[in-house]
């Protein structure tokens, strides 16, 4: 006896609401990732929200969620990739460098005079420093997604810019030689150097565009991000942030150096001519920025209060790691040693007043150095594993942008090269350290990710 059966219809998928549907033309899955990065890049225009308590073990931002938002999804997207029997989500060399980075913070928080206390350090390291960066290089998938994220930068580089101008025309920036007329954007006077860091970003990515448009002769384009270029210009010079300015020139300098010769001649000229336009005829800045940009030359022979205290702080920093040479003192741990240690002339903290806050004193927390920072808090171990990662990511950057002469390539190497030279005189901290692990994550992209890094091609 043979039972006849009726198939079973197959399942009809369901369909989508229409407001989802549009959604998902406009912003495919696939870019989902590329376009949570560019939001948290845009968050860190946010304000915070009045005076922050400096002495607190962690600060978390909006744009700290987002970004451990940005590693969940690129978690679980590589995850999802694993069980299918795709291909590793990381090259070998970043899984190696970034691994040893984790380790060496592990190691220093194991041997810290006070682990407990560490333990924050330890997870804001790993934040931004393994985690983030990887994140980052893992949710760029083609050219498409690298532009994206470098027109974010671009964006708050403006927005910030734009309120910073507007902070010195109206006299309601930080105070700054008698005056009120720092620029320092949404971030307040407790974080003076956060806009100029932003804003040298953006530049950076806009110039890397515009080169990028103008190879592909999208000449709108090019035209646009090169006025964006000039237009961040003047809020970086009112910044007056003398070594945003350095890190900036040599930013500049290095991407163009491999890539057009000729037009880093040119805008050495055009730069100049400009410079000359905005503060010798129009007074933008006036004596001040000239002051201030005089006062680069004196840093050795005669050195100002700020210079004086970070030349104490970077003393104090090598006496803390003499005393604890292999794991250092642990992260978070600088503070506690840094009176044993400092010269007597060290100055108990930096005032800060203006831009809506009233005088404070800001404690030194740090030797405002990220290598000595590392060497105190980490010993040789952290030091060795650091300095791998930054030279294969500027090494892998620097044949990138050699052997392929593109703008997205000159904006990875750029950004790179500024992040390096301003650790040699800042490190880790504020509202904006969240922008260092994405710095990172694009120069991983353009070194570690094989044929296509500076987004010419899909990697696996």
């Amino acid at each position: 006896m043979t039972l006849l059966t009726t198939p079973r219809p197959a399942a009809v998928p369901r369909a989508l609401p229409p407001a989802a549907a549009r959604l998902r033309r406009v912003l495919p899955e696939e870019r989902v990732p590329a376009a949570l990065a560019a939001a948290t890049v845009l968050l860190v225009c946010l304000p915070t929200g009045g005076d922050q308590d400096v002495t607190a073990a962690v600060h978390v931002t909006p744009a700290d969620v987002a970004s451990v938002a940005l590693v969940c999804l690129c978690a679980l997207r590589a995850a999802a990739g694993l069980r299918r029997g795709g291909p590793g989500p990381l090259p070998v060399r970043a899984a190696v460098l970034f691994s040893g980075v984790l380790l060496a913070v592990a190691a220093a928080t194991a041997a810290s005079q006070d682990p407990a206390q560490s333990l924050s350090g330890f997870v804001r390291m790993v934040q931004v420093f393994v985690l983030v960066p990887l994140a980052v290089m893992l949710c760029l998938r083609d050219r498409r997604d690298l532009r994206l994220l470098l027109a974010a930068l671009v964006g708050a580089a403006l927005v910030e810019g734009a309120v910073g101008v507007e902070q010195y025309l109206t006299g309601t920036g930080a105070s700054y030689d008698g005056g009120t007329v720092r620029a320092v954007g949404t971030f307040g006077a407790q974080d003076v150097m956060a806009m100029s860091a932003v804003v040298s970003y953006g530049l950076i990515a806009a110039l890397g565009l515009a080169l990028d448009a103008r190879a592909a002769g999208r000449r709108r384009a090019a035209a646009l991000y090169g006025l964006a270029a000039l237009a961040l210009a003047p809020p970086l010079a009112l910044s007056f942030s003398r070594g945003s300015w350095i890190a900036t020139g040599c930013a500049v300098g290095v991407a163009l150096l491999l890539t057009d010769v000729r037009l880093l001649l040119r805008g050495a000229l055009y730069g100049l001519a400009a410079a000359v336009l905005l503060v010798g005829g129009l007074g933008l800045g006036g004596g001040s920025v000239l002051n201030r940009l005089g006062s680069i030359a004196s840093v050795t022979g005669a050195p100002d209060h700020s210079v004086s205290d970070r030349y104490d702080l970077w003393a104090t920093a090598a006496a803390i790691w003499r005393q604890h040479p292999a794991t250092g003192v642990g992260p978070k741990e600088f503070p506690q040693f840094r009176d044993a240690h400092a010269p007597l002339r060290l100055s108990s903290g930096s005032d800060t007043a203006g831009a809506g806050a009233g005088f404070s004193r800001e404690p030194l927390l740090s030797p405002h150095n990220m290598y000595l920072l590392v060497l105190s808090e980490q010993g040789l171990i952290g030091l060795t594993a650091f300095g791998a990662l930054v030279l294969g990511l500027l090494s892998g950057a620097a044949r990138a942008a050699w052997s392929r002469r593109t703008g997205l390539g000159a904006a990875l190497l750029g950004l790179l090269v500024w992040q390096l030279v301003d650790f040699l005189y800042a490190d880790i901290g504020g509202p904006t350290t969240v922008l260092v692990s994405f710095v990172l994550g694009l120069a991983a992209h353009g070194a570690l990710r094989g044929p296509g890094a500076d987004g010419g091609a899909a990697a696996p």
